[in-house]
């Protein structure tokens, strides 16, 4: 494996470096000379690699590397560059985060969801991490660790979700019309079902699971539970009450 320094970055890009290029405006070409090789590391020992087929075929390969790693103004560059802010060109979905359950940046980079920063397909695209099927396992990453469930004091809820009919029917069926994690929860901008704005509140669920069960939902805002519900009667039952959240069966199981 190669190790990143000063030394052998002037050495692998000698050529370029007297080109007709200037040292400023170094384009893709230029940073894989050096970062398509998949054994090179940074000081650390961290992969810095870059796989260009990917990466050319990824949402971000029609920009240049400098685009987002905007602390990188010449060639060699530093082993140690700036940590790239994502919200330089994603501004709404980081101001979604500014208040929610992922709002720690070190816990939660961008990256934990979309994976790889340099291989970051569309959400409409199989690949892509947050396509409709992939997001229950995406989540899982986290929300199937025990360690993760237990310092945070949350339930393991994967595997309970992959048994439920919304699992099923999307990991077994591929139905991308069933209810995945983002469905309930949002993506962005996801708050503690505590939280009176939260879509898991106890006090919206109920349009929560209408905005796919509508008739069912109509029939039970003209019931007796829903009509309570509306008028702030929180103990009255809601859909989960009933159904559980992410344990939900079919009526004759």
């Amino acid at each position: 494996m190669k190790t990143i320094s000063v030394v052998t970055l002037t050495l692998a890009a000698s050529a370029l470096l007297f080109s007709a290029t200037p040292r400023s405006a170094l384009a893709q070409t230029d940073c894989l000379a050096c970062h398509a090789d998949a054994g090179v590391q940074d000081a650390s020992g961290h992969s810095v690699a870059v796989d260009a087929t990917k990466f050319h075929s990824s949402i971000h390969g029609s920009l240049q590397c400098g685009d987002c790693h905007t602390s990188i103004k010449e060639y060699p560059h530093p082993d140690k560059i700036a940590p790239v802010k994502c919200e330089n060109c994603h501004a709404d979905e980081a101001a979604g985060l500014v208040g929610s359950v992922h709002a720690s940046r070190a816990e939660h980079p961008c990256t934990s969801c979309h994976g790889d920063a340099h291989s970051i397909y569309p959400k409409s695209d199989p690949k892509s991490t947050v396509y409709p099927l992939n997001v229950p396992r995406t989540c899982g990453n986290c929300h199937g660790n025990d360690a993760m469930a237990k310092k945070h004091g949350l339930p393991n809820v994967y595997p309970l979700y992959l048994d439920s009919i919304h699992g099923f029917a999307l990991s077994k069926e591929g139905l991308l019309v069933a209810a995945n994690c983002q469905s309930c929860h949002g993506s962005h901008h996801i708050l503690s079902r505590k939280d009176p704005q939260s879509p898991t509140n106890k006090a919206n669920i109920a349009k929560t699971c209408g905005s796919c069960h509508a008739k069912i939902n109509d029939d039970y805002m003209g019931g007796a539970h829903g009509k309570a519900v509306a008028a702030g009667n929180m103990k009255a039952p809601v859909c989960t009450d009933c159904h559980t959240a992410h344990e939900i069966l079919q009526p004759t199981e």
